[in-house]
């Protein structure tokens, strides 16, 4: 995959991350959190950003972790890598299956697995401008089924290929905050349009849920296909 494919693709998964159902309750949360401040402008502004700045943190930091035990398991031909090399390619194609069969809504899993936070907005609410970045980050590590095997299964691979602990995951972060950006920017320069571009993403949301579902699914079976038999 060339660099440039990678970029577009980083981004374009943040962006699905983002529209999955428990981060996408999570950014609602956040919209909320920052429509407290709706007297301020500047302050939503910058809310915002700091909000976008902690999933970038988040992500950054896993990846970092993550790609770096794979690399010194690549170096040193650990079990992890020779495990990845044995069952790495079969799990994919099962994997997409499961994650567009998720976001068609035909199967159903445990939820959020992070529960934090509800408490953690409302003590966010009564702090100061950094508390939005704590916000961010907390909500980024709150994975689901659908957003882990976005994060996990799909995202990291990209980034180890291209051995992108920085650029890739803080595009995939920005990704993921970008309805809470836009939300920030409307809430400052068009306020009168937020309940409208609301509805429309929520309108929105449906179809590039099961236009991403479709596809995942699609590339599961031809991936799945193409490793069992080689073609």
């Amino acid at each position: 995959m060339s660099l440039w494919l990678a970029i577009i693709s980083a981004f374009w998964l943040g962006i699905q991350t983002a529209i999955s159902p428990c981060p996408l309750a999570t950014n609602i949360a956040a919209v909320a959190f920052l429509s407290r401040h709706a007297g301020r402008p500047r302050h939503v502004l910058a809310s915002g950003w700091v909000y976008a700045l902690g999933r970038v943190l988040a992500y950054v930091s896993l990846s970092v972790l993550i790609l770096w035990l794979l690399q010194e398991q690549l170096a040193g031909g650990g079990a992890l890598s020779r495990l990845l090399q044995k069952y790495g390619m079969l799990a994919i194609g099962p994997v997409l299956i499961l994650l567009g069969m998720l976001l068609l809504e035909m199967v159903s899993l445990p939820g959020n697995l992070g529960g934090l936070g509800a408490g953690l907005q409302e003590r966010a609410s009564k702090g100061g401008l950094w508390w939005a970045g704590i916000l961010g980050f907390v909500f980024a590590l709150s994975f689901c089924p659908a957003s882990a095997a976005l994060f996990f299964v799909i995202f990291i691979p990209i980034a180890a290929s291209q051995s992108s602990m920085f650029l890739l995951p803080s595009l995939y972060g920005v990704g993921t905050a970008l309805p809470v950006i836009v939300f920030a920017f409307l809430m400052v320069f068009a306020n009168h349009l937020v309940s409208k571009v609301f509805t429309g993403i929520t309108m929105a949301e449906k179809w590039i849920r099961i236009g991403a579902g479709v596809v995942f699914i699609a590339a599961g079976l031809h991936y799945t296909v193409t490793v069992i038999y080689g073609g």
